[in-house]
């Protein structure tokens, strides 16, 4: 298996997967992640060793991670053999972070062949587990995990507190170190003014929301991370239990913002996946943002059953394949952004003028 590999899969995090339970649209909950953080006991944080350091740590965390019966069968690559476009392929993938990215020498990720766990070696702590799944898979996750930390558990001994928990780089990561996210689609609750409410609301409660890309990103495509951020004094499951719920009301949210559009407002609905759908069958240049805001509207056009001969899966792959890494990994070499634009449009322009809208 190579980094090349990859190319030909349509990346775990898109993939059809369970929704929240009784929700009337399917499709609401693109994805789920769980990520840990775990620090090796008597090892300076990455921040604070030198590349020296990092690099020793790095080969030998490695080589464990790729024998560990959960990773296999797995790929293992090192920041510094990563060209610039493949650091953003495995960033659009959410295989690596965007710190992660801006590494080198003494740093690296170690992937699982579907994709669905990985372990990023040396970014912001010595490392950092991710189990990754489409739909509303949080307690599987959980489990697949656990497993995962404890195999390692046994190969390495980790820096904990008796008191704390799990010590890490960033204080707000310390004691149990999990991160659990969803991903939901909500351009229901972007057209009737909602969304705004909700994320503020889920901001007092304790919860952040993100972009598609997770830290430091706006939301693009109608694409919301929520996540946790308390991981001090609560165990896992309780944490990923109440988020369950909180997402789940919210996905209930955006079903019902979609079902009063099309009973109250269908016109507007209409016209906007029509105009998206006239846009992407015609337009010669398009930009990624321009991309993922369409692709959103015809996304929720295939969710209503407004569009026929094109499907919410390739609605998806499209979504992930004209981003701006996965552009140009599917070209085979680098393109400049003006040129990025023209490929990403006859790209999309390709597939959607098979489809009709009823």
């Amino acid at each position: 298996m190579t980094l090349n590999d990859l190319i030909h899969n349509p990346g775990s995090w898109l993939a059809s997967g369970p929704d929240a339970g009784g929700v009337s649209f399917p499709g609401i909950i693109v994805s789920s992640r769980i990520r840990l953080a775990r620090n090796l006991e008597g090892v300076a944080f990455p921040g604070w060793a030198g590349e020296d350091e990092c690099t020793r740590i790095q080969g030998r965390v490695s080589g464990i991670l790729q024998a560990l019966p959960s990773l296999t069968p797995c790929l293992a690559l090192e920041m510094a053999d990563l060209s610039p476009v493949d650091r953003e392929f495995l960033r659009e993938r959410h295989l690596i972070s965007n710190d992660l990215a801006q590494k080198s020498r003494g740093s690296g990720v170690v992937i699982r062949q579907d994709e669905v766990l990985s372990v990023m070696v040396n970014e912001e702590d010595h490392l950092r587990l991710q189990a990754l799944r489409p739909g509303f898979q949080l307690p599987e996750l959980w489990k697949e995990i656990s497993t995962l930390d404890t195999e390692l558990e046994k190969q390495l001994r980790y820096a904990f507190s008796p008191e704390l928990g799990y010590l890490t780089a960033c204080p707000t990561n310390v004691g149990t170190g999990l991160r659990a996210s969803v991903m939901i689609h909500a351009p229901g609750l972007r057209l009737i003014n909602e969304i705004e409410p909700i994320i503020k609301g889920l901001t007092k409660i304790g919860l952040a929301v993100r972009g598609l890309q997770g830290e430091g990103t706006e939301a693009s495509g109608n694409m919301y991370q929520i996540s946790n951020q308390t991981t001090l004094g609560e165990t896992e499951p309780v944490i990923i239990e109440r988020l369950i719920q909180i997402v789940g009301e919210v996905a209930h949210h955006e079903a019902n913002a979609r079902a009063r559009l099309r009973e109250h407002r269908e016109a507007t609905v209409a016209d906007y996946v029509g105009r998206a759908y006239g846009v992407l069958s015609h337009a010669r240049v398009l930009t990624s943002q321009e991309a993922l805001d369409m692709l959103s509207a015809l996304r929720l056009g295939c969710e209503l059953g407004m569009i026929s001969g094109l499907d919410k899966d390739s609605v998806n792959r499209l979504t992930l394949f004209s981003l701006p890494g996965h552009l140009q990994k599917s070209e085979g070499h680098t393109i400049p952004p003006d040129e990025r634009d023209q490929a990403r449009a006859r790209l999309i322009r390709e597939i959607v003028c098979r489809a009709t809208v009823v």
